[in-house]
């Protein structure tokens, strides 16, 4: 092998590294996926039955603050990756982009659900893919596909298909995915402290 050849195979066996270490983060983080879920079943549940307005926006505030407040003490203990800003960029903008457009349709008077959850099935679609692609990982491509079908039928649907679309969205992207990642999480964490 050449000098180049060596440098090209360290530098993708960086690459193929990093690409790892995003996964185990986003594996490590698997309790967000079900804490949302769990949120989007509280809000959906308050709004539908407690006909309240402020549904919504509380539960995704207070989703938001249990989500950062672990997130601002682990990036101190940690080093972080360029792959793990990128991945954090995208579902940082994602969720302050979902935030702004839905309590601004809310608080103008022109929510309408079928348009709300094909905003929801089109940014997480959207985060989904990108951190998919980023990390090269099929499952999480297969949950944006699932959130892009929503969005679909959510255009085309009748209300109880598109809510019943929603709802199982939620359980598979959301739950289902999250409980994965977790697991997965929790096996590699026993396999290294087998290793060590």
């Amino acid at each position: 092998m050449t000098h180049e050849d060596l440098e090209l195979k360290d530098r993708l066996n960086l690459i193929e590294t990093m690409i790892a270490e995003g996964r185990r983060t986003t594996e490590r983080w698997g309790w967000t996926f079900v804490l949302w879920g769990v949120a989007y079943y509280v809000a959906i549940a308050w709004s539908t039955w407690g006909h309240s307005n402020l549904a919504w926006p509380v539960t995704m505030i207070v989703s938001a603050i249990l989500t950062a407040l672990p997130f601002s003490r682990q990036r101190h203990n940690q080093p972080e990756t360029t792959i793990g800003r990128a991945i954090s960029a995208v579902w940082l903008a994602m969720g302050v982009s979902l935030f702004t457009v839905l309590l601004s349709l809310g608080i103008s008077g022109r929510y309408e659900s079928h348009v709300f959850m094909a905003i929801i099935g089109a940014m997480l679609g959207t985060a989904n893919a990108t951190s998919s692609l980023i990390l090269k990982w099929k499952l999480q491509f297969a949950s944006a596909l699932v959130w892009w079908a929503l969005a679909v039928t959510a255009c085309f649907g009748s209300e109880t298909v598109t809510s019943i679309a929603f709802l199982a969205a939620i359980f598979f992207c959301q739950i289902v995915f999250g409980i994965y990642c977790m697991v997965a999480e929790s096996r590699k964490a026993r396999q290294s402290e087998a290793h060590a």
